[in-house]
């Protein structure tokens, strides 16, 4: 009789490799490509005269992140290239981590869309959205006669 060792998790593993193997790496133009995607955390905000929106992307240069606004769509994308590399006397060690991204946030209507900027301080992407401030109207009382 043979003696299997049960391992509740071969399942799993025999669909992630069916999974995988039907979505290949992502090629562009000049064909297989070893770059995935990776999807940064988002921090959105409202403040009273500007929405805010925080991204981190640690390791990201402001070089690689790309801010654009088209018909009302404010869209952060970019790609992240860290290189890790150790040399000892003994052994050799190269990390590498290669990912694109893109994310898109619908603007509101009171979105100031001329006025947004953008800045990136240690690893944190923030773009800050104006808001176009309406003249507030005044209560007027009227007297009944």
């Amino acid at each position: 009789m043979l003696v299997t060792r049960f391992d509740p998790f071969r399942e799993l593993r025999a669909l992630e490799k069916r999974i995988l193997s039907a979505f290949p790496t992502i090629s562009d133009e000049n064909g297989p490509s070893n770059v995935s995607s990776f999807t940064p955390a988002v921090n959105t905000r409202e403040g009273e005269y500007a929405y805010h929106i925080e991204v981190d992307l640690p390791g990201v240069s402001k070089e690689d992140i790309h801010v654009e606004v088209k018909d009302g769509l404010l869209t952060i994308s970019g790609e992240r290239r860290m290189k890790n590399e150790v040399t000892e006397k003994d052994y050799y060690k190269v990390e590498s981590f290669y990912g694109k991204f893109q994310r898109s946030f619908t603007l509101p209507d009171n979105a100031d869309v001329e006025n947004i900027t953008a800045s990136s301080k240690d690893g944190v992407l923030e773009v800050v959205i104006p808001k176009i401030q309406e003249a507030k109207s005044e209560t007027k009382k009227i007297t009944v006669n």
